[in-house]
């Protein structure tokens, strides 16, 4: 990148070039050609705004209906942030902010990355075996370019389309990134934006999808300027547990999460976008965000998806309001309620059981309408599913909630209840069902390393917030009893960094060959590639789940043991009757075994015919 003047240079002339419409840009935008640089904002706080670019200031012109702009001849790479009525706030639309969100914004090109994989068209939502990853731990350096490095492993385990957590600028230099408040800018420490292009490019070039995790829902506790630009962004009808709420009826703040979105997804070529705690999106517009959303996202061209992380189990959200899925906590929960046993807090409202599982898997979810009797919530939850298909399910084992909401942000494997035995069984259900599976990094292996809530807030708000998050989920006893790590300690964010080298030795590598297995199964076994739930059938003979899927190319049965007692095949009583080839056995080193007599514990096995 080059800039047209340097720090010692004289100020500039201000330039005059045609102009647009002042509510479509906002911020700092280079116009065609690369030559000069529009510099726009828009206040009702402030009556006199200046742009301080490259050490001067210089007037921005009062364009009417609290927009104000200067165009000056500058270039890509020139550090900017505004001044309004003497004092210096940074750039709520910077496209990047080398220096973290409380410093100045660097002006960026979309076009500077040459694309190589122009002829990528998108995955639909059917395809996609999501494999959800966190920048800064997925690899020890923390970077796209480390990640980029990984992505041909990932195409080789059978993966189809990475879930990349929030990268939008926040408050520090470590997090997970649901404290954003510079939406549009990636965040520094990862890389250059240009290294998150040429990640989302080379995984094209893969054949991988590469989605995004936003939050629009809310803004970080820490380096949200837009307040200081105007008040009206926000608006007290609507509140949550993070703070005021976003008023979507304000056409500023609408423009901002949806001119976000179509960021992500046609400058940087994202296939899609999870949208963050959809439930908290309150908006009393004729058009809910959500709404519009889909809207304007499908109007890209080519395959961009929405799915929506609710808990509600609302079909509505993909058969009314245009989204295309939704990450399904029950089936989550069901799963780990019945190899842990666990029911405090939210698990309070699953049973577990091979029954209950079942019920899920039919239904593809629990709740639809039902009364949630969890202590101090009680409601009616869900609607109905019918009317959605088998991949607007997603579903998972487990995932950066279900991990990190835990105490010491332990995995399901890890739990003192849970063998690896039915581990891999679990697993073996996730990759067979025709609904959409999500693995979190490590995953594939039934990595150790854990995955704590971690956070890099200073002095008395970093307390806040290491208070705030024990006090948030103390319905967990663990809390209380066990040695929680300090969010703001760098020592918990290394904790959660991969240990690639796991992989390579004993039981890891034997879990990672069975995930190979299956997602090779799922991509070329014409049976399992129905993903449709009207030739879908789940029941149990006791603690042994049953899942038939019988079509036109075929049946499969997948049996899995989730009790604690051996199960002889020979005593159960299933109609019709279960096909005798073995496919996969979870715990197979090489080949399944020609014939199955009995299931120990934990143990599932995939049975075919046709």
């Amino acid at each position: 990148m080059t800039t047209l003047i340097s720090d010692q240079a004289a100020p500039l002339k201000p330039l005059t070039v045609p102009h647009d419409a002042p509510e479509t840009r906002l911020g700092a935008h280079l116009l065609p050609g690369g030559e000069a640089t529009r510099f726009r904002v828009w206040t009702t706080t402030a009556r006199t705004v200046q742009a301080r670019v490259d050490g001067h200031l210089y007037p921005m012109t009062d364009q009417g209906n609290s927009f104000f702009e200067v165009i000056l001849p500058v270039g890509a790479g020139t550090r900017y942030l505004f001044v309004l009525d003497g004092r210096e706030v940074p750039d709520p639309y910077a496209r990047f902010l080398p220096d973290g969100v409380h410093g100045e914004a660097e002006v960026d090109h979309p076009d500077t990355y040459t694309w190589q994989n122009t002829d990528w068209n998108g995955i639909a939502l059917s395809g996609c075996v999501f494999y959800e990853l966190h920048v800064g731990t997925f690899t020890p350096e923390g970077t796209y370019k480390a990640a980029q490095e990984k992505l041909p492993y990932l195409k080789d385990l059978g993966i189809t389309a990475i879930q990349m957590m929030p990268v939008a600028s926040y408050d520090g230099q470590r997090g997970w990134g649901y404290d954003g408040v510079a939406m549009y800018a990636p965040h520094a420490p990862y890389g250059h934006p240009d290294d998150l292009m040429a990640f989302i490019d080379t995984a094209h070039g893969l054949g991988l999808g590469v989605f995004l995790d936003v939050v629009y829902n809310h803004f970080g506790p820490a380096g949200n300027y837009l307040p200081s630009y105007s008040p009206e962004y926000f608006t007290e009808r609507f509140s949550s547990a993070w703070g005021m709420g976003l008023d979507y009826a304000e056409p500023h703040m609408r423009r901002y999460v949806t001119g976000n979105a179509l960021m992500w997804l046609s400058e940087y070529h994202f296939d899609g976008l999870r949208l963050d705690a959809t439930a908290a999106m309150q908006d009393d517009s004729p058009v809910h965000i959500l709404q519009e959303l889909a809207s304007e996202v499908h109007a890209l061209g080519g395959t961009h998806l929405l799915l929506a992380e609710d808990h509600r189990n609302h079909a509505t959200l993909v058969l009314e309001d245009g989204l295309d899925g939704i990450w399904v906590d029950d089936f989550h929960h069901e799963v780990r309620v019945t190899l842990t046993g666990e029911h405090e807090g939210y698990y309070g409202g699953f049973q577990g059981s091979a029954a209950e599982l079942a019920h899920v898997v039919n239904r593809g979810w629990k709740y639809e309408g039902q009364q949630w009797a969890v202590k101090g919530e009680e409601h009616a939850r869900g609607k109905s599913s019918d009317g959605l298909e088998a991949p607007s399910f997603v579903y998972c084992i487990q995932n950066h909630d279900q991990i990190g909401n835990r105490a010491i942000g332990d995995r399901l494997q890890q739990h003192k209840k849970v063998s690896i035995q039915h581990f891999r069984g679990a697993s073996a259900l996730l990759l067979t069902l025709p609904m959409t599976p999500l693995l979190f990094q490590g995953q594939e292996w039934a990595a150790e390393t854990p995955f704590p809530f971690f956070s890099d807030h200073s002095g008395e708000l970093g307390h806040l917030v290491t208070e705030g998050r024990k006090k948030e989920f103390a319905y967990f006893s663990d809390f209380e009893h066990l040695d929680v790590p300090d969010p703001q300690a760098e020592s918990t964010f290394r904790s959660a960094k991969l240990d690639w080298t796991e992989k390579d030795s004993g039981t890891h590598t034997q879990t990672l060959n069975l995930y190979q297995t299956l997602l090779k199964l799922r991509r070329e076994d014409r049976a399992l590639q129905h993903r449709s739930r009207r030739f879908l059938q789940a029941g149990n003979v006791g603690e042994l789940l049953w899942v038939r899927q019988s079509n036109p190319d075929g049946e499969r049965v997948l049996l899995w043991n989730v009790g604690k007692k051996a199960v002889k095949l020979e005593d159960l009583d299933v109609s019709p009757p279960l096909p005798a080839r073995v496919l996969v056995h979870s715990e197979q080193r090489d080949a399944p075994p020609q014939t199955l007599s009995a299931l120990k514990p934990g143990e599932a096995a995939l049975l075919g015919n046709g």
